[in-house]
């Protein structure tokens, strides 16, 4: 059985998905939220540099008395390139950051459901089993 067809598999390639999606939401909100800002240059998600950090090994601590590592405070970006800037210097694009965030939203929603109805043959197959 290969491992995308397993259950963790599964669960794992729905919830890359689903962290990939709310990267794009939020870099795309904090783009909306500086459309006004002079000299704001717009981001994009770095989908390799987001996974890395929600999915990579996490620290262990060697000692109980070590602190541990402190979680990134938002997800991983970079200036998107090729955007035309306005006088200001500014180059968002309202059109573009509502379009990636409705595409987000959906590939999230996607994810969801998918992983509900996962949940709810679990849910069936328990409650079968009594």
């Amino acid at each position: 059985m290969s491992e995308i067809t397993s259950d963790s598999g599964v669960m794992a390639a729905l919830r890359q998905q689903m962290t990939l999606a709310a990267a794009r939401q939020a870099v795309a909100a904090s783009n909306l939220a500086n459309v006004n800002t002079p000299g704001y240059r717009a981001r994009e998600a770095d989908f390799e540099q987001t996974l890395d950090g929600k999915l990579g090994d996490p620290l262990t601590l060697t000692n109980p008395r070590h602190l541990p590592a402190a979680e990134p405070s938002g997800p991983a970006s970079h200036e998107a390139a090729g955007l035309a800037a306005r006088l200001d210097g500014n180059n968002v694009q309202i059109d573009r950051e509502l379009l990636s965030m409705t595409q987000a939203a959906g590939e999230f929603a996607r994810a969801q459901t998918a992983l509900a109805a996962k949940f709810r043959l679990v849910r069936y197959a328990i409650n079968e089993a009594r």
